[in-house]
């Protein structure tokens, strides 16, 4: 890029206003195989920690007890000074705000519970009463796991089923698949992490994972609409269709995903940061980690799933023939050759029609799509 500041600032503001106006001409598609490198070893990673060090679950989970008492004086050394000898290992102690404290530890006895309610109110001056005590047997954390586990098995017959009547199976297919990505990407971030997993953690996981599929329907429902108008021309093959769409919703994929992102850390900052609201923050680090998670999942890994799944059909098995591209899997002259024929497809619709490309059935440089009438206004 030339060291002109002026130049600089012309070609970034033509990049935005190609961004905005969909008219971008990025290669996702057919770079799959980068797309693949990078989120297999993301996942391998996690899948490693996983097997290795596990999850770190809550209490709703693994059953335990918890302790949760104004702070006072008491500091978090002396908190672990003053439980550890009673209840032994996997004590934890978080700080809710300024004012109070949580303890955490394995399952106790009743006399046990009893004994490290009063060693703590009185290491922090308090009264008894103000030392709130839960207990979560086996049995309830086994029930909450299993309740868990099918409400995500529902999530995906629902969202397959939607998918296939609303679009098709292949769409289904591969939607479904870059949600198993994304699951597996966050599991693994938590297992490295070690963050902590709760309810509210589950809660957040099924709430990204529903704005995941938005994002890729989003690109889906734009890829139909394009099949529609240029499908018949035979002048671009389903991959370039595909790499068409992405470019066309790339703006709005990004600004949702932005707009999404500022108050879910607004949540982290402030009201777990800065405020002590850990149900917060377990809520808002999960949202966080999926938003990201899902708004790559559904331009990297959704899209380019579809495009190998329809290019073995055979009719956009012949056209990807027929125009020499062959496959997802390109030559570096071939992919030119297509960002080529796709720019001319673009530019040719643009040229007749600057929101032409926007809307389904208006496609007039196209042979076989009839172009959309325009209405005539009445002479004043």
């Amino acid at each position: 890029m030339s060291d002109d500041p002026m130049a600089r600032s012309n070609a970034v503001g033509s990049l935005w206003s190609k961004l905005y106006h969909g008219q971008t001409n990025f290669e996702f598609v057919r770079r799959w195989k980068l797309w693949a490198v990078i989120s297999g070893t993301v996942i391998l990673i996690g899948l490693a920690s996983l097997f290795t060090r596990g999850l770190t679950l809550g209490i709703d989970f693994k059953g335990g007890t918890a302790w949760e008492l104004p702070r006072n004086s008491l500091s978090v050394a002396n908190a672990r000074d003053t439980v550890g000898p009673v209840i032994g290992r996997g004590v934890t102690i978080q700080t809710l705000g300024n004012d109070r404290l949580r303890i955490k530890g394995p399952k106790t006895e009743a006399t046990t519970r009893d004994k490290v309610s009063g060693l703590l109110a009185k290491a922090a001056k308090i009264d008894r009463s103000k030392v709130d005590v839960t207990f979560v047997g086996p049995s309830w954390g086994k029930d909450v796991t299993n309740k868990a586990r099918k409400a995500l098995i529902v999530f995906f017959f629902v969202i397959a089923a939607f998918i296939s009547i609303r679009f098709e199976w292949k769409m289904a297919a591969a939607a479904i698949l870059a949600v198993v990505h994304d699951i597996l990407v966050t599991v693994g971030v938590y297992s490295l992490s070690g963050f902590e997993v709760t309810p509210a953690t589950v809660i957040a996981f099924l709430t990204i994972l529903g704005y995941s599929l938005y994002d890729t329907i989003v690109v889906f429902d734009k890829v139909k609409e394009n099949v529609k108008s240029f499908g018949g021309s035979a002048r671009l093959t389903y991959t370039d269709i595909v790499n068409l769409s992405m470019n066309q919703v790339l703006a709005r994929s990004l600004n949702t995903s932005f707009v999404a992102i500022l108050p879910i850390l607004s949540m982290l900052v402030f009201g777990a940061g800065l405020l002590g609201a850990t149900a917060l923050g377990d809520f808002g680090l999960a949202l966080f980690i999926g938003l990201l998670t899902g708004a790559y999942s559904s331009i990297f890994v959704a899209s380019p799933l579809l495009a190998l799944f329809k290019e073995r059909e055979e009719r956009w098995a012949q056209i990807a023939k027929r125009l020499g591209h062959g496959s997802v899997g390109l030559t570096a002259d071939a992919a030119a050759a297509a960002r080529t024929s796709v720019a001319t497809v673009t530019g040719t619709v643009n040229a007749a029609d600057n929101s032409a490309i926007l809307r389904p059935g208006a496609g007039a440089a196209f042979p076989g799509v009839a172009p959309r009438p325009r209405k005539q206004g009445k002479v004043r």
